[in-house]
């Protein structure tokens, strides 16, 4: 490939993004998931009195553009359609007066009968259904509020599950306790396939089918009044929500958490001008994106995670350390470290607080992915206050070294040893996400940004996390990613960071895991996973080649290629053809296909900055290395 031409894309690629840089100094673009998120927005404000506050016609746009041809809703881009989605979808337009007799609604409720109707769908999907009296709350597992009595010396608490399954449960206790029904004037009788619909939690057949018969105790229990310490229970879950509520409204960073608080805030009778409701409403507000013709809400808003890699992409290409735009990004950047105690305490007894959020606002819940990555984006700079600036990324070292876990070595999204997996087999767990395990791909970036920081941890904690690694190493060579699709984005993180930590010692493990790499190329010069690989692990390093995953093998290789010195010149010059050739006239690249992960099987993400700072980097470290001397440069 002509290095004119590479040259040519990193200056385009450069000046797109430079061009996307808020004036405050952040980067940020849309964080896309499915329509479920929109449909539980409009649910709420319906709840709540509050439908003037939804632009009808842009949400009813939004809602019926996102219909597929096959009449049902997409989990992720080119899935098919998805259950659970479909019946939301659905729900949301009826809620805004779409009636079911339209040939498009008509197609839907056809394609939700085929897939088993309301009674197959997920937990989630029932109980926003049973707010509006579209299905009987005996059907909802029961979750008792005494778990919020349980002391921290009990096998569980509520700080066993994972940060999000927690902000999101705490306000559902209060809802649950109440049952409420808020009528609507809808039925959705068309969705169910049953005459006689049987409202019993279903059996398995396996051990888990206990948490069945204490559902069944539970209720009993909540029918004759007979729970334990109900009043101080919901008591102090309100106090924990009101607590966890930012000065901005927020509460976890995350739409359902924030959906739940205000769920939970009308089913105790709050007025509706309580400023904790307005603060709320605002938070919710600052999610949606409306458009002269769309109205559609983000599960979340990533503005830190955006700027710290459009910070690392621009220095790699080129863009000096005290360049204007990225000072300013890094002031930015600082000024949103937390330096508050978080529910991550709760565990770890010993850490100082010093990590970074995903979001605008999350005091509670920094994560040790966004801090690793905001300290390499740091590091890289030449801010006016050196000294803050050290201090800054000490603190941090110091908080996410207290955060490895104590069990595999490894490290998790937002705590310690959160890994009780027989929570996932509770009957409200069906999403399977109710833990934070350490994982692969988190573990991986600890791990690079100590090696490409030099910056100095406890030898033994390096050592224990990079057992980790070989341990979760898979047979033909890859990691599994887990907030990162999938296999590709696990495998190039691992490899980025035994590349610049520990490349003498792991040679035969970056070796294998680059002929995997390898292997899983397109005949076009891309990459590409499609999520369902997630479901069906032969699926992996398949899928339509995409920007972001591409982009994400050829960092892999680069990097391991150069911990070995042995590049696979053939397979990278495809790659970075590949990028070139699908790079735009404004210097953009663009992939319809969702590369990012919420949870495995049931939730995903588009960052729409994923498909330009990665190829970015890609581009600007193929350049790099060619510089090697043992690089032969075409």
């Amino acid at each position: 490939m002509q290095v004119e031409l590479i040259k040519k894309g990193i200056s385009a690629s450069q000046n797109y993004l430079l061009g996307k840089q808020y004036p405050e100094g952040y980067w940020w673009a849309e964080l896309e998931s499915n329509v479920t998120i929109t449909a539980e927005v409009i649910l709420l404000h319906k709840i709540w009195g509050r439908s003037e506050r939804i632009p009808t016609e842009k949400a009813q746009a939004y809602l019926q553009k996102e219909q597929r041809e096959h009449g049902g809703w997409e989990l992720y881009y080119g899935d098919g359609g998805d259950l659970s989605t479909s019946i939301e979808a659905y729900m949301g337009l009826r809620l805004l007066g779409v009636p079911k007799s339209d040939p498009a609604m008509q197609k839907a409720a056809l394609f939700i009968r085929e897939k088993g109707g309301i009674s197959k769908s997920r937990i989630f999907t029932k109980i926003h259904l049973a707010l509006i009296g579209c299905y009987d709350w005996s059907g909802i597992p029961s979750i008792p509020p005494w778990i919020m009595l349980l002391p921290d010396w009990f096998p569980f608490t509520i700080y066993e599950m994972s940060s999000w399954a927690r902000s999101s449960t705490v306000p559902l206790l209060l809802v649950f306790d109440r049952r409420p029904i808020y009528d609507q004037q809808i039925r959705l009788d068309e969705l169910f396939i049953e005459d006689n619909i049987n409202y019993q939690l279903p059996l398995k057949g396996q051990w888990s089918d206990i948490f069945i018969g204490l559902d069944v105790l539970f209720k009993v229990a909540e029918q004759f009044d007979l729970v334990p310490l109900r009043q101080e229970s919901l008591a102090l879950a309100e106090k924990w929500v009101i607590e966890r509520q930012e000065e901005s409204g927020d509460l976890g960073g995350i739409i359902p958490a924030m959906l739940n608080s205000l769920l939970a805030l009308r089913a105790i009778d709050y007025d509706p001008s309580d400023p904790l409701v307005l603060r709320g409403f605002q938070a919710v507000d600052n999610f949606t994106i409306e458009t002269e013709n769309s109205y559609r809400v983000q599960p979340c808003v990533s503005p830190v995670w955006d700027t710290a890699w459009a910070i690392r992409a621009l220095r790699e290409s080129g863009l000096a350390s005290d360049h204007k735009d990225l000072v300013k990004a890094g002031q930015w950047l600082l000024d949103k470290q937390i330096l508050a105690y978080g529910d991550w305490s709760v565990k770890n007894k010993q850490g100082q607080p010093g990590g970074w959020a995903f979001e605008f606002y999350n005091r509670f819940y920094p994560d040790i992915d966004d801090s690793a990555v905001v300290v390499m984006a740091l590091a890289d700079l030449d801010l006016p206050d050196p000294n803050g600036q050290k201090l800054a990324i000490k603190r941090t070292l110091d908080w996410i070294a207290s955060m490895q876990c104590t069990k595999q070595g490894g490290w998790a999204a937002f705590d310690i040893d959160n890994d009780q997996d027989w929570l996932n087999e509770l009957p409200y767990a069906d999403l399977k996400a109710m833990i934070d395990p350490n994982t692969a791909d988190v573990t991986a970036r600890v791990l690079e940004m100590v090696g490409s920081c030099s910056l100095s941890m406890d030898s033994e904690r390096l050592q224990r996390g990079l057992k980790y690694l070989e341990k979760e190493q898979e047979k033909d060579g890859s990691w599994f990613g887990r907030w990162g699709v999938n296999y590709i984005y696990g495998t190039s993180g691992v490899l980025s960071a035994l590349a610049v930590l520990s490349p003498q010692n792991h040679n035969q493990e970056i070796a294998r895991a680059i002929d995997w790499l390898v292997s899983c190329q397109n005949p076009d010069g891309g990459w590409g996973e499609t999520c369902a690989s997630y479901r069906d692990p032969k699926l992996k390093g398949k899928g339509n080649s995409t920007a972001s995953q591409t982009a994400w093998a050829l960092i892999g290789l680069l990097d391991g290629g150069s911990s070995l010195k042995k590049w696979d010149y053939s397979s990278i010059e495809k790659g970075i053809e590949y990028l070139i050739n699908q790079q735009l006239a404004d210097g953009s690249w663009y992939e319809a296909e969702f590369t990012g992960t919420g949870f495995p099987n049931h939730f995903y993400l588009k960052y729409h900055f994923y498909q330009q700072y990665f190829p970015l980097i890609a581009l600007s470290r193929y350049l790099k290395y060619s510089q090697d001397e043992q690089f032969k440069l075409s």
